[in-house]
């Protein structure tokens, strides 16, 4: 029997984990609802993984409870070596280990959303947008955040994207806050 991957977490328990440093980027696709549980799994064995998790409000009944979601549903980032890749996928709750041919795009990319669930951005699922203007953050609590920008209504919002999963989130931000940058 598996335990619950939909806990709910006390309101100051901290969400995000420090990024592991070493070794190479892999994404683990895994079954459903198995994210949290593999999460743990890794952390038991020593290996870096990065699963981005929100704070979300559940209604069971009439009770109200804030539990940890996964922000990219099946799927987590492990970062370490070939093996440690295969170690995951022994537990038996990966469906697919995607190799990862630009780690420093992903790298960046994982940071970027890192930094934003870190400084509790309200992000929401976003349509993968491949077309866009890339900007940075320039003042307020989002400063040094990249992303791209998209004008779908009349508020400007910052997406930042995961283009490996083709999976982007959203963040409502004022435009005077962006500037454009080169695209790298």
């Amino acid at each position: 029997m598996t335990k619950s991957t939909h806990e709910p977490l006390a309101a100051s328990a901290p969400l995000q984990l420090p990024l592991p440093a070493e070794g190479d980027w892999f994404v683990l696709h895994t079954r459903s609802r198995q994210e949290k549980v593999l999460l743990a799994d890794l952390i038991a064995m020593h290996i870096g993984v990065y699963l981005p998790l929100s704070r979300q409000v559940k209604f069971h009944g009439k009770k109200k409870v804030r539990t940890a979601m996964p922000v990219f549903p099946g799927y987590v980032f492990l970062r370490g070596s070939v093996e440690q890749a295969y170690q995951a996928d022994r537990t038996k709750r990966v469906v697919n280990i995607i190799k990862v041919a630009d780690q420093r795009t992903l790298d960046e990319q994982i940071r970027q959303i890192h930094l934003a669930l870190t400084r509790e951005a309200p992000l929401d699922p976003y349509p993968y947008l491949t077309k866009g203007v890339p900007v940075e953050v320039t003042g307020g609590p989002f400063r040094g955040l990249r992303g791209v920008v998209e004008d779908r209504t009349t508020m400007d919002r910052l997406i930042l994207k995961i283009d490996m999963l083709g999976r982007a989130l959203s963040l409502e931000i004022e435009g005077s806050l962006l500037e454009p940058i080169g695209a790298d």
